[in-house]
């Protein structure tokens, strides 16, 4: 069999025309693993509601972190293909769960070069629904209906792999040699509550409870809550941060049911009302910097906290193609194209 591998990240609108916008954001919202909800009720939702209001102040927040080639989590994801690429010896092909390149244009590249076992690698550390989920669920169905050739490996969540642990803990290290800051906050994407006792695999464990997520269970191999937590657990264990010095948040919700709590911008809000002057931030569920990482934290974060007293706020940069993370996912992928049978990497 001749192997290959697919690199799927999440997506961006092709411009920062609203309409282009409104075509992302459609896509992206209509998926039933990113709103769970029946069927009528996420299109009146999305296509009732949403997409006349959103997509303009969308295009908006694209517009102040566009770059000139495109938008950066396009373009920093194809630099990391690239990379990766000159490293491997086996073709490296680019997919988006949402826009393009889509993930059926990825695998049909990979195809065309003869490849018929391809490794799978969303490029999210944790699992969740709206990711990792989502991304598998179309592969399959993709497989079935154009490419039944194809066999699969996917890579399993890297949220707690010792070279990711590594490498995400050195990036942090760099950036924030000789700044003096008071609290490092690590900012995970949140996800409605719902979506961790939907993935919870014993329908059992999984409470949101505060402690849950401690004590061992088959649950963690689907709980993004925990997977987040232990990500900011081995990296604060790899660094030596002191308690209190560091902590745990999540942004990005959308509607108005419970999600995973505390929130990102509330935790910002209250740092600088609580006398906090210097702080960092850094977004371990991305690996590539986009919306929620340049305007999201970046831009928003900044002026919340200086809004409520702040004076110095540190963004961390994601992974991006930072050379030893590139050599890392080379190495992932050279191991298992030298595997004789196609097992999980």
């Amino acid at each position: 069999m001749s192997k290959g591998v697919l690199l799927v990240n999440l997506g961006s609108p092709k411009s920062t025309d609203p309409k282009d916008v409104k075509k992302y954001l459609d896509q992206f919202l209509m998926d039933e693993r990113v709103i769970d909800v029946p069927y009528l009720l996420r299109a009146f939702i999305v296509k009732g509601i949403v997409l006349n209001t959103r997509p303009k102040k969308s295009a908006e927040a694209y517009q102040r972190i566009w770059w000139d080639e495109g938008s950066p989590l396009i373009v920093l994801s194809e630099r990391l293909q690239e990379k990766v690429d000159s490293y491997t010896g086996v073709p490296i092909a680019l997919a988006m769960r949402y826009g393009e390149p889509s993930i059926k244009q990825g695998l049909q590249e990979l195809v065309d070069k003869g490849v018929d076992e391809v490794l799978l690698m969303p490029l999210y550390p944790q699992f969740a629904m709206a990711t990792t989920e989502t991304i598998l669920v179309l592969a399959e169905e993709l497989q079935k209906e154009f490419f039944p050739q194809i066999k699969f490996t996917t890579v399993p969540p890297f949220y707690n792999h010792p070279d990711y642990i590594n490498v995400l803990s050195r990036s942090i290290a760099e950036k924030l040699e000789g700044v003096d800051y008071e609290h490092l906050l690590f900012s995970y994407h949140g996800v409605p509550e719902r979506h961790i006792k939907k993935s919870d695999v014993t329908n059992s464990h999984c409470k949101i409870d505060g402690s849950c997520c401690d004590r061992p269970s088959p649950a963690h191999q689907f709980c993004y809550r925990h997977q987040c937590l232990e990500t900011t657990k081995q990296v604060a264990k790899t660094l030596q941060l002191k308690e209190g010095t560091y902590s745990t948040s999540f942004q990005s919700r959308l509607g108005f049911d419970p999600w995973l709590k505390p929130y990102t911008d509330r935790t910002i809000e209250n740092f600088g009302l609580n006398g906090m002057k210097k702080m960092a931030i850094v977004s371990p569920a991305f690996v590539s910097d986009c919306l929620e990482t340049l305007e999201e934290l970046g831009m928003e974060g900044k002026e919340i906290f200086e809004e409520n007293g702040g004076e110095e706020f540190t963004l961390i940069p994601c992974l991006n193609d930072r050379e030893d993370w590139v050599k890392t996912l080379s190495r992932w992928i050279d191991e298992w194209a030298m595997q004789p049978e196609t097992q999980n990497a």
